[in-house]
């Protein structure tokens, strides 16, 4: 299973993986085979006014709405990355197949997987008329495409995990690490924990997790007793290991924020320094979210927040049926940002993409749950908050079904 969450965008090698008022959010329906009931009612804000269209289709569209909409993904990239371009465009194309009568058209454009490609499609896809853009991927790309589009004012929906690109203009509708911090910090801390250890992959990931964590823990009033990294070398766990171990008579919870790859070596590595792994409480991320951590007997208990697993399950079944092969953990993305700029235009006539709208403090309803995006271009997702189990994860606390407007 292919996943663009736990990568700062380089990590595709270890994943086989939101107008200022609004009365109330309206839903991007994901049940059955439809998409087409889009409720709710938006203030009708001011926003720049969309470019002229182009006439005619430009080659390699898909639809035959008036609004155009530039895709851009890495189509032709090696490895991974175009396995997960492919699945991404098939289920954007299964979006505009599930919408009732969607008025979009999407420009297809591949970056080849370069900053240079995602720039030069993102300025073919405005010259032929996009009012918005939805994609790239990587990192680079997405600040490539953010400069072009903001000197035209077009918006851009992007899937990169890596916060640092986002901006004013440019929204990540991936799963962001921060989120997913927040959530188990949160849930942990009103289970009654306080006091943290934290064995943290030395890589970019980890980077992001230790400042979200830090800042987490310190927000809900609790405190790190111990923060240690470990390198990716197996064979070299035993000493962060075994520094955890010497504090672990004072924490309760042990928070090991990394893959299938990573997280038995490291709970075997505690366990050799005589850790109690039963009287401490093991935490993750939605990395945990794995086969391998469920069969893992000493992980069994742990926590980990994660997106809800229904609608995935539901859009994996229809995906399926479709193309005859199984989606990327990351086309829901897809699917949710073209079923989301659909439904704006069929709501929100000339204003549907004013900054207003897309950042709802309401926010929107999609495959993966609640989301809604911050005026900074980050975004906050609805989780779950599943329990290691070997069936596979339990829910113990549900996803939000809807955000407090105005929080």
């Amino acid at each position: 299973m292919l996943g663009i969450r736990q990568s700062q965008d380089g990590a595709w090698a270890r994943a086989a993986r939101a107008l200022g008022r609004v009365r109330s959010a309206f839903a991007l329906t994901v049940a059955a085979l439809a998409l087409a009931a889009c409720a709710g009612t938006f203030d009708n804000i001011g926003g720049s006014p969309p470019p002229e269209p182009t006439a005619g289709p430009p080659p390699g569209a898909l639809g035959a709405g008036e609004v155009r909409v530039g895709l851009i993904l890495p189509l032709s990239a090696q490895g991974n990355a175009g396995v997960a371009a492919q699945s991404m465009k098939n289920a954007a194309e299964m979006a505009l197949a599930e919408f009732k009568q969607p008025n979009i058209q999407l420009l297809v454009k591949d970056d080849g997987g370069t900053p240079q490609g995602a720039q030069a499609g993102a300025q073919q896809a405005i010259a032929e008329g996009a009012e918005i853009i939805v994609g790239p991927l990587f990192a680079q790309s997405v600040s490539a495409v953010g400069q072009v589009a903001r000197q035209r004012n077009i918006p851009v929906i992007a899937f990169s995990t890596d916060a640092s690109v986002a901006a004013r203009g440019v929204y990540l509708l991936s799963f962001l690490p921060e989120s997913d911090v927040r959530r188990i910090v949160d849930y942990a801390i009103s289970r009654g924990k306080r006091s943290f250890a934290a064995l943290l992959p030395d890589n970019a990931y980890g980077a992001v997790v230790q400042a979200a964590f830090q800042q987490e823990v310190a927000r809900r009033g609790g405190r790190v007793v111990v923060l240690e990294k470990y390198p990716l070398d197996p064979g070299r766990m035993a000493e962060p290991a075994r520094r955890v171990a010497q504090a672990a008579g004072q924490v309760d919870s042990i928070f090991i924020p990394d893959g299938a790859d990573a997280v038995p070596q490291v709970v075997q590595a505690l366990a050799a320094e005589r850790v109690n792994l039963r009287r401490v409480q093991l935490l993750g991320t939605g990395l945990w979210d794995d086969p391998r951590i469920f069969q893992n007997k000493a992980l069994e208990g742990g926590w980990y927040a994660a997106p809800e697993q229904n609608g995935f399950r539901s859009f994996a079944q229809r995906y399926r049926a479709r193309y005859g092969a199984e989606p990327v953990r990351t086309a829901t993305l897809a699917y949710d940002a073209v079923a989301l700029v659909a439904a704006l235009v069929k709501t929100q006539g000339p204003q549907r993409f004013s900054e207003q709208v897309l950042t709802s403090s309401s926010g929107f309803a999609g495959i993966d749950g609640v989301f809604r995006f911050r005026t900074d271009g980050t975004n906050e997702r609805g989780l779950s908050v599943l329990r290691v189990a070997p069936g596979g994860g339990q829910v113990v606390s549900p996803a939000p079904r809807s955000f407090e407007p105005g929080t």
